[in-house]
């Protein structure tokens, strides 16, 4: 393998702003798991999108989780960095361990271990512990359904406020060609969204779950329907898990690949992911290398999930091969310039070896050029990082201008990306029906948290 420039290389091209983006994200504290010292899918992506076609859409139409006050589309300012500021303590938080047995503790997520001593803690044997997992992992999703512990100790433990950590099934919609969104309630009333997505190879069927990572997102690209909605939390580790195991019981299968491209941006939320990640490949025994972590791009984050030495798949959504028109798309680009996020892909690939991905979304009459394209494959070239680039045809978003390229176009850019030996795929949308993007199911049924919500328990 080619030695490769460090990425401290790109820091004098940093303008001040991306310093300061930059110095907020450093604050990112990973606790080292398993998987990190261990040595695709296609999805619902910001582009895969559909209007759902319901009597309750036409009589209230779409609505949206409010912004922060004053952050507003246009350039990335200095509101915009003070949410990214509020994602980062939110995760730097989340990141806290706490004791299985400390009252409003989750039982999701806790290893047979961990939920040993909060038997002992709480005067049990430290085999209730293990009575305890093979329940979550068998479906209970309320302290009543673990019929084989005792009903004292299941009402102390309520007491305690202790409880399962399982989401709600708000709503769901179904496809017609399988795939399902689900609508998941959180504990404080929140909306969150996951998918599943079947596919049949040729030799054996998948599963994808395609997970969020945060309740909205404040990156704001323009194209996304989750980004025209405002940000209200991270989600934490038992949050993202719960997503899979709704679909694998929603499904009745084994969820094979995971992408993490629902709603928000995980590098925000770099700790939860990551205890998510281990949780999965080690409870679930999804494969490393079938799991797929999306980006946008957040300063020193990439580097940091480098640090973890994983076989999981990094994807880029880069979306424009030159820096103005990533502004335009991508209103963060201005802090975290291209050559920069480019410079920290190349480090990336030097130091794991793991190819990239790129994903491009492609708008009709915006970045969807022969032009464009040359520009792409140039750009890759020039940093050597064996990257595969996956194209997504953009389906249309409630208030939003752009249109959805035709096939005719969105085949001449992969031509000219092949020309130039770029491996290239383009994504076929599924579960438009379903209305599968990212955030746009989820703007359709919650304006705001659901008012007289009971946690599971």
């Amino acid at each position: 393998m080619q030695q490769v420039r460090k990425c401290q290389h790109s820091q004098p091209m940093l303008s001040s702003r991306l310093r300061s983006f930059a110095r907020l994200s450093a604050r990112l504290s990973i606790p080292e798991t398993k998987a990190a010292r261990v040595k695709k899918e296609r999805c619902c992506s910001s582009a895969d999108t559909a209007s759902l076609a319901t009597e309750e859409q036409k009589q209230t139409g779409p609505t949206f989780v409010p912004r922060t006050d004053g952050i507003t589309d246009g350039q990335w300012d200095q509101r915009d960095e003070a949410a990214v500021e509020i994602a980062l303590q939110d995760a730097q938080k989340a990141a806290r361990k706490r004791s299985a047995s400390q009252p409003g503790t989750v039982l999701l997520g806790q290893t047979v271990e961990e939920l040993g001593q909060l038997a002992k803690d709480t005067g049990q044997s430290a085999y209730r512990g293990k009575q305890l997992y093979d329940g979550l992992m068998h479906g209970a999703r309320q302290l009543d359904h673990f019929n084989q512990v005792p009903k004292k100790w299941r009402a102390e433990l309520r007491e305690r406020h202790i409880s399962t950590g399982r989401s709600k099934l708000h709503h769901s919609v179904t496809a017609a060609d399988g795939t399902r969104k689900f609508l998941l309630q959180l504990h404080d009333g929140l909306i969150v969204e996951a998918v599943g997505i079947p596919a049949d190879d040729a030799d054996k069927s998948r599963l994808t779950a395609c997970v969020s990572s945060q309740v909205g997102c404040p990156m704001r690209c323009t194209f996304c329907a989750t980004g025209k909605g405002g940000f209200a939390r991270n989600l934490k580790a038992h949050e993202i898990f719960d997503q899979v195991m709704t679909v694998q019981e929603e499904f009745g299968s084994r969820v094979s690949n995971i992408v993490f491209m629902g709603m928000g941006e995980p590098l925000l939320n770099l700790p939860s992911v990551m205890r998510a990640h281990t949780m999965l490949n080690e409870n679930l025994g999804v494969g490393q290398r079938h799991i797929t972590i999306s980006t946008v791009g957040v300063p020193n984050a990439i580097m940091k999930l480098a640090s973890h030495n994983l076989q999981s798949t990094l994807a880029i959504s880069i979306h424009a091969p030159n820096q103005q028109l990533r502004e335009q798309l991508v209103p963060s680009a201005k802090v975290y310039p291209l050559e920069a996020l480019m410079l920290d892909c190349q480090e990336y690939f030097r130091v794991t070896g793991r190819r990239v991905t790129f994903e491009y979304t492609i708008l009709a009459g915006v970045n969807d050029t022969p032009i464009l394209a040359e520009q792409l494959a140039n750009l890759l070239r020039r940093f050597d990082l064996r990257s595969h680039v996956n194209l997504i045809p953009w389906n249309p978003v409630d208030e939003s201008g752009y249109k959805r390229p035709d096939k005719a176009h969105v085949r001449a850019f992969a031509a000219v990306l092949e020309k130039h030996r770029v491996p290239t795929s383009i994504r076929v949308s599924r579960g438009m029906e379903a209305a599968a993007a990212c955030g746009q199911l989820r703007n359709q049924h919650q304006k705001s948290p659901l008012q007289g919500f009971a946690v599971l328990t």
